[in-house]
């Protein structure tokens, strides 16, 4: 009998066992804040109550641009965002810049290791807007959790990793790479319908 035990947490991991009060389906998309990127994209916007990998060549070259529209508007709305062991000390007045209220963000530092355990309970909360985070060394199994439990939570996840990431799988809903030369966007994965076959410019007016 003892054999034949699975853990519940390998199950959600699965997503073998059903979870009836979920209605993730009936939650409408978040607008990116990008007309080109909205266009491209199934859903119209940031697939909701779930995980997207922003893939980039190096910290800090563009992820924090494909975000701030929708962080400025959830956090003038009074949402809380959370940024997870950033790579950078955030710069204050750029984030101002950007239209977000100062008060509406928080910043955990940690290691690795507790920084994704930091990620899952954020996000399983359902107290935040949207959770941002720079894993390094993560597993499938490690991102699969943080998928869950953005939908657990009902929460945007956003998962900012290496272009090298790219040979991986990954159980994100919507995985976007960001080139710097030239700067464009490509959506290499995406829920709700295929991914656009070409990249696409991006600028302050995509």
């Amino acid at each position: 009998m003892m054999g034949a035990m699975v853990s519940l947490d390998a199950l959600l991991d699965e997503r073998r066992v059903w979870k009836g009060r979920q209605q993730v389906a009936s939650v409408a998309a978040q607008p990116t804040g990008h007309a080109a990127l909205d266009a491209a994209l199934p859903l119209g916007g940031w697939p909701p109550a779930a995980m997207t990998e922003v893939l980039v060549a190096a910290n800090g070259t563009g992820e924090l641009r494909l975000m701030w529209p929708t962080l400025a508007r959830l956090a003038d709305s009074g949402e809380r965002i959370v940024l997870v062991a950033p790579p950078f000390l955030p710069y204050a007045q750029a984030w101002q810049m950007a239209g977000i209220d100062l008060r509406q963000l928080s910043i955990i530092h940690a290691n690795e290791r507790d920084a994704l355990w930091a990620v899952e309970q954020c996000l399983r909360s359902g107290s935040c807007g949207a959770v941002l985070c720079w894993p390094t060394k993560v597993d499938d199994r490690a991102l699969r959790r943080l998928q869950v439990a953005a939908e657990t939570g009902e929460t945007l996840a956003f998962a900012c990793r290496g272009h090298e990431a790219a040979a991986n799988p990954s159980p994100a809903a919507l995985r976007i790479a960001i080139d710097a030369r030239p700067s464009q966007l490509r959506v290499l994965k995406c829920r709700g319908g295929l991914a656009p076959s070409s990249p696409f410019p991006f600028t302050a007016d995509v």
